[in-house]
């Protein structure tokens, strides 16, 4: 005789030689659905003295079912992270060097806005020098939750030799700009302003038609002035560069003339 134990579709059969003393042992009771877990399999197989292999293979079972609840456990808090929607704002002026004048967010600015909400759903970050040699490092940063689950993201890149740094600065240098990007990555925030392809592109405006068709239309200096003038404050702000070229134009045409 075979008893079957089932859990989610499974079904593990053992042989009724499995028990040591199958005259005196009663067969496992049945587990209604919704109620059985691998833990409460494997402790009934315990009790029942069924075979090595089996507690061996319910124990596989168990560890599955808990990084399955784990993975869920991680994705459901990643997205209550996500909605708290964090701010990591950009506090610190590059001082020389091909981006001096624009703005970013130091290391410890990324770390102070996240954690607060990190910490409140169970999560926290960490970083692991993944590799180190001379002329390339690599950080790996590590979002895990109290259930055990963890995604990481690695990024790498050469030391930091520029402005004239020492060795050491140079390494120390890239390993922070790593774990500014890779905590940013695996937390999906970004910063206010963030530059697009290391340079801060400025959006075209298109100009008012309307407006632009009347400075367009002055034939004088003093007209175009007037036009100026009637002109909103909106159209305006989107018709400084026509303006320009208008009165450029109108005064070639004057020297022209003359």
């Amino acid at each position: 005789m075979n008893t079957a134990t089932k859990e989610e579709g499974r079904v593990i059969e053992v042989a009724a030689d499995s028990f040591s003393r199958k005259e005196d042992r009663a067969m496992p009771a049945v587990i209604e659905p919704g109620q059985a877990t691998p833990m409460s399999m494997l402790a009934m197989a315990v009790k029942q003295g069924m075979s090595l292999d089996t507690i061996k293979e319910l124990r596989a079972l168990q560890k599955e079912y808990e990084a399955d609840e784990a993975r869920k456990a991680y994705n459901a808090a990643f997205s209550a992270f996500r909605a708290e929607a964090v701010k990591v704002i950009k506090g610190t002026t590059y001082g020389s060097g091909p981006l001096a004048g624009k703005k970013y967010a130091e290391l410890y600015s990324v770390v102070n806005a996240v954690t607060p909400a990190l910490s409140q759903n169970g999560l926290s970050a960490s970083w692991k020098l993944t590799k180190d040699d001379k002329d390339w490092l690599e950080v790996t940063c590590t979002l895990r939750h109290v259930l055990g689950h963890s995604e990481s993201v690695s990024m790498g890149g050469p030391p930091d030799s520029g402005g004239a740094k020492s060795p050491i600065q140079a390494r120390v240098s890239s390993v922070t700009f790593l774990e500014r990007y890779t905590l940013k990555a695996i937390c999906g925030v970004s910063e206010q302003g963030d530059d697009k392809d290391g340079g801060d592109e400025k959006r075209k405006v298109e100009p008012d038609a309307e407006g632009k068709a009347k400075l367009e239309a002055c034939a004088s200096l003093s007209s175009l002035a007037e036009a100026w003038k009637a002109l909103t404050a909106a159209q305006r702000a989107t018709l400084n560069e026509s303006k320009n070229e208008c009165k450029a134009r109108i005064q070639e045409a004057d020297r022209a003339a003359q």
